[in-house]
């Protein structure tokens, strides 16, 4: 009997979507790609603009859903919600420095109001698995909703009840709810990330791929 194969590149794609948010793996594969530990800036708050900050899972599919909005200025993914202070992603993906992989979002709320972005966050993720998105596992991918504002705040806690009681979900909606703490952005490899890797060789296709375009699809946003 003659047995299938498959090539080295076939198992390394079907590795990358099984473990996920973790680019460091991808780095090993691709030793001659460096990645930067630059880390980016923090959207800066102008006049009639606002700030959102939701945590839902890795951050590289929330980042490519809500940037493609219409209204929104800047997504920039970083950390918040934790103890330690200037953390890594390698400090991240130990899972006990406290911190959520979150998106900061910069919008002018009279093209996309709060409620549109948090209509969006409810069908990127799933917010009923607690600490868990998939094969994305531990307190850093938890489900959360860090608000700038009591309106923010009121805004989240009603979609939640109204996202309860429409049964959208078979199981309740476990989306913490805090107010806005420090946020520290991530490191320069992971902004912009599926724009950056979904047709780059040496990048995370398969993640892209297999991950964030059919969430982007659903949403009917562009991949």
């Amino acid at each position: 009997m003659r047995l299938t194969t498959l090539t080295f590149s076939s198992l390394l794609l079907v590795s990358l979507v099984l473990t996920g948010c973790f680019p460091e793996q991808i780095a090993a594969a691709n030793p001659e790609k460096k990645t930067k530990e630059v880390k980016t800036e923090a959207p800066k708050v102008k006049e009639g603009r606002e700030l959102a900050t939701f945590g839902a899972g890795c951050f590289w599919c929330i980042e490519a859903a809500l940037d493609q909005l219409e209204g929104v200025d800047a997504c920039v993914s970083g950390y918040m919600g934790g103890k330690t202070e200037n953390p890594t992603y390698k400090d991240i993906c130990r899972g006990d420095t406290g911190h959520a992989e979150v998106v900061q979002v910069l919008f002018d709320p009279k093209k996309v109001s709060y409620d549109k972005l948090l209509s969006y966050f409810w069908k990127v993720h799933d917010p009923t698995t607690l600490n868990r998105q998939g094969n994305d596992v531990g307190t850093q991918y938890r489900s959360a909703i860090f608000y700038h504002s009591d309106e923010q705040k009121a805004k989240a806690e009603a979609q939640i009840k109204k996202v309860n009681e429409s049964k959208v979900f078979k199981d309740p909606v476990v989306t913490e709810v805090s107010k806005v703490e420090k946020f520290y952005p991530a490191e320069d490899y992971h902004q912009n990330y599926y724009e950056q890797n979904k047709n780059n060789p040496n990048g995370n296709i398969g993640y892209c791929r297999y991950m964030i375009a059919p969430k982007l699809d659903k949403l009917g946003l562009e991949k």
